[in-house]
């Protein structure tokens, strides 16, 4: 056992406890030096945890396959565990604390036998950053260290930064066997607390990520009056030179890490246009001294989908991947030992393994090589329009705030809230529409509201409160506007409307001026609607009446949507803020008219 990294007794008197409970075989500090990270790959490839892959190709990138069980995040085994059921909300699983962790400790009781227990210090946002917040990741995995090594800041320095205080979020992860039927990935936000077992995938077991820097994070945010969100943050550079930020809530599969790194059309590069990623994941918001809401990502890495990922959907992001990644669930080509996935290009190998560890020839077969929720844990620094504020301690100004789903009708390709209370209304009624590829019935709306379903720590209705509390703190000026997006609008051929990628920028440009106050806009039932003059289509096969038709209210269809939002706010009884139904009637109303 390398010594105790700190004498914090908190920290200390939790670990015997763990200890105690688990009985590893050995125990390791993770300290973050170079030399311990390298030794800890050296092992996994020689135990075949990991696989080296082509060091000319793909410098210090590595290959990882997991149980064909444990490919996913698991949302009917995540629990919020508080006291009551109703501060867990409708929305969430809910079990009572001392039921969860008798469950769990019997679950975990002597699952280290044999194994090591690695001990890993890491600060969700830079190390000393006013924002930052620290958290303990015990594991008996070297995968999840050598994951949160890439995905979060850890080590001594955490420690010391740390210092005696008890203000740490506790994580224990236990692989156990991997079995499903006792698979848990509890959250206790009144005790700081993330306990996951019986899992050995990304999403279910790097604790920093959802566990801590939103489901925790969003409830430790109410108490302490800032924002933990789902959201990626954005530099728009124009051509004078001055960036504006923007954060951005997406659901699954709207393209969330597309828009964080978007490319500018050509046209707009020419004029001195620059994207600048801060983060394409998640947000952490508080008020700065100037009174305006500032943002950091509390990340350090990203762990995107690889599916889909190619030069010309995303050329950031996989060019983020080229060195220093890990791979997992991927296909693993064996003539140059590299990697592909099914959207990379149109080669796919023939001499290839497969996700599950099988022989794979990609001409021939019908199975697919990686699997569609396999993934790529990258450092952001390799991206190339990583921000120069990305390490910036007390983070970036927001000038607005974007919400978004996959709509084919309804939803114009974009639109501003009336005020900040609208805008809470916007995002709460968010929602996506199913593809073919998700249920049997396509185009029925799963509500998402701010992105956050899945995410949230404690119950919604407290959550959207917590965001009119936040309104009522900054002065209208200052405040970020709030617009919502739809890059998904179809004809009545399901052709889409809108081009999208790179072309978005054309609408965050639009979104720029308004906050900037430089353009005007059409008031509407639903909110503020662009003037098709004011979006700039130079270089679009497109015309001012082609950009109409994802520029107009339906009222009939609106009244229908409105009928899923009332059920939606339902579930939710008192814990409805009545500021949402009063503007839910006020829109009812405005359509009437």
């Amino acid at each position: 056992m390398n010594t105790n990294l700190t004498t914090n007794k908190s920290l200390l008197s939790w670990l015997d406890e763990k200890v105690a409970l688990l009985k590893p075989s050995k125990i390791v500090w993770i300290d973050g030096s170079k030399e311990q990270i390298d030794a800890l790959k050296a092992e996994a490839v020689e135990t075949g945890e990991m696989i080296k892959l082509n060091e000319e190709l793909l410098p210090d990138c590595y290959l990882h396959r997991t149980a064909e069980n444990d490919v996913a995040r698991v949302e009917d085994r995540t629990l919020i565990c508080t006291k009551t059921e109703k501060d867990a909300g409708p929305t969430n699983h809910w079990m009572e604390p001392s039921k969860a962790y008798e469950m769990l400790y019997n679950i975990a009781a002597g699952s280290y036998e044999g194994r090591t227990m690695y001990i890993i210090p890491y600060s969700m946002g830079p190390v000393g950053s006013p924002f930052s917040k620290i958290g303990i990741e015990i594991t008996d995995s070297i995968y999840v260290v050598l994951n949160m090594n890439i995905m979060t800041r850890i080590g001594t320095k955490v420690l010391d930064t740390l210092g005696d205080s008890d203000d740490w979020v506790r994580g224990m992860h236990c692989k156990c066997n991997v079995d499903p039927e006792n698979r848990w990935i509890c959250q206790f936000p009144e005790d700081n607390t993330i306990i996951s077992v019986n899992s050995a995938y990304g999403g279910n077991v790097l604790l920093g990520k959802k566990c801590f820097a939103l489901r925790i994070a969003s409830y430790l945010g109410k108490n302490e009056g800032w924002q933990a969100e789902h959201m990626l943050i954005l530099g728009l550079q124009k051509p004078s030179g001055e960036v504006k930020y923007i954060c951005a809530a997406f659901p699954s599969a709207c393209g969330k890490t597309n828009l964080a790194m978007l490319i500018p059309p050509e046209g707009y590069i020419k004029k001195g246009y620059k994207v600048w990623c801060v983060g394409d994941d998640i947000s952490w918001i508080r008020k700065g001294p100037d009174g305006r809401l500032y943002a950091i990502n509390p990340e350090n890495g990203f762990f995107g989908v690889a599916p889909g990922t190619n030069m010309k959907s995303n050329p950031n992001a996989l060019k983020s991947t080229m060195q220093g990644t890990i791979f997992t669930n991927v296909c693993h080509n064996l003539d140059n030992n590299t990697v592909w996935w099914e959207g990379l290009d149109k080669n796919p190998p023939v001499n290839a393994i497969d996700w599950k560890g099988n022989p794979w020839n990609g001409e021939q077969s019908d199975e697919k090589g990686a699997h569609p929720n396999s993934r790529f844990t990258a450092p952001a620094v390799n991206c190339p329009c990583i921000s120069p504020e990305f390490e910036n301690p007390q983070g970036v100004p927001i000038s607005a705030i974007v919400f978004g789903g996959r709509r084919a009708k309804l939803t114009p390709l974009v639109y501003q809230s009336k005020d900040w209370n609208h805008g809470v209304f916007v995002g709460s009624i968010m929602g996506s529409e199913t593809t073919a590829a998700a249920t049997g019935a396509v185009g029925v709306v799963r509500r998402d509201p701010m992105a956050m379903l899945p995410f949230c720590g404690y119950n919604m209705g407290d959550y959207w409160k917590h965001w009119i509390e936040i309104g009522e703190t900054l002065d209208p000026d200052k405040a970020p506007k709030i617009f919502n997006v739809n890059w998904f609008r179809k004809d009545d051929e399901g052709n889409f409307l809108w081009p999208g990628f790179g072309d978005n920028l054309r609408v965050l440009d639009w979104i720029i001026d308004r906050c900037e106050g430089k353009v005007d806009a059409q008031k509407t039932a639903i909110g503020y609607l662009p003037y098709a003059k004011d979006i700039n289509l130079e270089g679009l096969d497109m015309t001012e009446e082609d950009l109409d038709k994802i520029l107009d209210v339906d009222k009939t269809a609106w009244e229908e949507e409105l009928k899923g939002v009332e059920e939606l706010y339902a579930k939710f009884g008192d814990t409805l803020p009545e500021e949402l139904a009063a503007e839910l009637e006020e829109v009812k109303a405005d359509l009437a008219k």
